[in-house]
This record gives structure tokens, C-alpha cells and sequence, in this order.
């Protein structure tokens, strides 16, 4: 539900990126669109959707988003929101039109704000957007947008409040906000350069998985944040992860581990995490955890680097 809130956000930022005439893309590996959810009152989650396409024609903005690529980070989770509450809407389209004369002058490591307006498609619904966007010219050949601040969606705008009210029976919620704030971060290049621009990322391997940066897997480990610690000998849902490289599989005293665990002769190493993050269902069998795994290469590489640096 939140999710279509997401997508009017998209648009808004879309309507930034290009600096010249001609066309520019957008970079998906690069861009974001991620909404908040509060649900039971007290219980906030943050998610985002995995597919968003773009590009800016002259003055012509044209951003699509795959409502179905809605990413919870728990499967059952990510399933009802798509039948439930997305499934009437396959896509939102998002147009606008700009002028490109007040960002043609911007130079590499300029910024600025622009005041935007666009509009919507969901479910048969046109939703005007305005916002602002902080607008950051990163080289010649790139451009990147983001929210000043958060938007605020409505479910109801988005024609969803059915879908929302359905997924709280199911999931036995006795709440789920209906407004969600969204967060835009959308890069787009020169259309020319799209190409070459994302074979670096296709090449990516988890060969150099200690290579990656602590810091950066300290942000990724937010994702799990709800079942684990890393910096701390604490168990929550799941076992603490603290000192995980070089640890035994089940091995944590006092936690009760599902069989599939019990039965699986590992140790976790950076090649076996590598392997059971971008999967865990595929590589444990039989595991309870709801996980649905790590996409993005650099994110497994940036979050064993940051579970290796509190094993020390």
C-alpha cells in the first residue's frame, strides 16, 4: 500500500534530471524510491521497489515503476502486497513536463532546488504531485535528483485503501498507517553513455567480498536489523551475529535453531555468508527465516565487511 505512495514520489524527482535538450535515462542501479510504513502504532519499516525505468526527452519527463518489484525484504510480505494491494496496477506511469533552460547552465558539482510538478497514474487515478527537489549536476554526462524533504502519500489518493484494509485481516494487524513518507533518489544519464555506464555494475562478482566497506554494510545491516545484532552477545528473533566469520552453523548458546540449521554442517566463512545472503532459502533448505536475501553484490561484500569488523 505504501508502496504506490512511492511511486508519485518517483515522479517528482523525475521530472529533475535532465540538464540538456536531448534524451537522458535513468540509471536504475543507481536509483531509489523508498516509503515508510508504521504498522500496530509503534512498529516502522522501510522498503523500496526494485524495478523503475525513465527517461527525459527535451522537456518531456516519463518514468515507469513496477509496483509489482515492491521489496519488504520478507517474501510472505512481499507476495500480499502485491496481490492484495498492488495487483490492480501492475504499473504506475508518471509525466511531466519541465524547463530545461534553468538546469542547462549547471556545471559538474553544481546544485540546486527545483520546484516541480507532476502527475501520477495509478489505478485508473491522476495525482498531482509538487515537491522540491535538490538537484546535483555530478559530472557532464550525469545528473542526480533527490527529495528536499519527505512527500507525504495517501492510500486513499492512490485508489488502495481496499487493498490496505484486506492485507490487515490477513496479516491479523490492528493498524497500518495510511500515509506514508517517501524518499526519492533518482540518476540519470546521458542517454549516449547509459550503456557503458552499467557494465562496471554487471561485472560485479563477490570474489572480493573482503573488499568491501564496513561502514556502508553497517547501513545495509539495517535489513536485518529486526531479527539480529551484530554488536552485541544478544539474541532477538534470530541469533546474535556477533562474532558470526568463523563461527560454527547453530552454534549459539541458549537459541533454539530451526532443524534445517541443526542439520547443516557450516561455517560461516565470507564465501559460505556470501552465498547464503543472496539466498538463504536456496542455500538452507528448510529454513524459517523470512529473509528474502541481498540483491546488489556491493551490498553482500559491504555487510560481511561489516559483520567480519564486529567479530574482532
Amino acid at each position: 500500500m505504501f508502496k504506490s505512495l512511492s511511486l508519485c514520489t518517483a515522479l517528482t524527482l523525475t521530472v529533475i534530471a535532465p540538464a540538456h535538450a536531448d534524451m537522458w535515462t535513468l540509471s536504475g542501479d543507481e536509483s531509489k524510491i523508498a516509503f515508510g510504513s508504521v504498522k500496530k502504532d509503534t512498529v516502522g519499516e522501510v522498503h523500496h521497489f526494485k524495478s523503475i525505468s525513465g527517461s527525459v526527452d527535451g522537456g518531456k519527463v516519463s518514468v515507469e515503476i513496477d509496483v509489482a518489484s515492491v521489496e519488504t525484504w520478507i517474501d510472505i510480505r512481499n507476495e500480499r502486497m502485491q496481490k492484495m494491494v498492488l495487483n490492480a496496477s501492475p504499473k504506475a506511469m508518471i509525466s511531466a513536463e519541465i524547463d530545461a533552460d534553468e538546469l542547462n547552465g549547471m556545471k559538474a558539482g553544481d546544485t540546486t532546488t527545483v520546484d516541480v510538478e507532476g502527475t501520477l497514474t495509478i489505478n485508473g487515478n491522476d495525482i498531482p504531485i509538487e515537491t522540491s527537489l535538490f538537484v546535483a549536476r555530478l559530472s557532464d554526462k550525469k545528473m542526480m535528483a533527490t527529495t528536499d524533504e519527505m512527500i507525504m502519500l495517501s492510500t486513499k489518493e492512490a485508489g488502495i485503501d481496499e487493498g490496505v484494509s484486506k492485507l490487515m485481516e490477513v496479516a491479523k494487524l490492528p493498524s497500518i498507517t495510511r500515509v506514508s513518507p517517501v524518499t526519492l533518489r533518482l540518476v540519470f544519464e546521458h542517454a549516449g553513455d547509459a550503456k557503458a555506464a552499467a557494465a562496471p555494475a554487471a561485472a560485479a562478482t563477490l570474489a572480493s567480498v573482503s573488499s568491501g566497506d564496513a561502514a556502508k554494510g553497517k547501513k545495509v545491516f539495517r535489513k536485518c536489523k529486526a531479527c539480529h545484532v551484530a554488536d552485541s552477545d544478544k539474541n532477538k528473533v534470530g541469533p546474535t551475529l556477533q562474532g558470526v566469520i568463523g563461527r560454527k552453523i547453530a552454534a549459539v548458546d541458549g537459541f533454539k535453531y530451526s532443524k534445517a540449521f541443526k542439520d547443516s554442517d557450516i561455517t560461516w566463512s565470507t564465501e559460505t555468508l556470501a552465498e547464503f545472503l543472496k539466498k538463504p532459502k536456496t542455500y538452507i533448505k528448510g529454513t524459517k527465516m523470512a529473509f528474502g536475501g541481498l540483491r546488489k553484490p556491493e551490498d553482500i561484500e559491504n555487510v560481511i565487511a561489516y559483520l567480519e569488523s564486529e567479530s574482532k
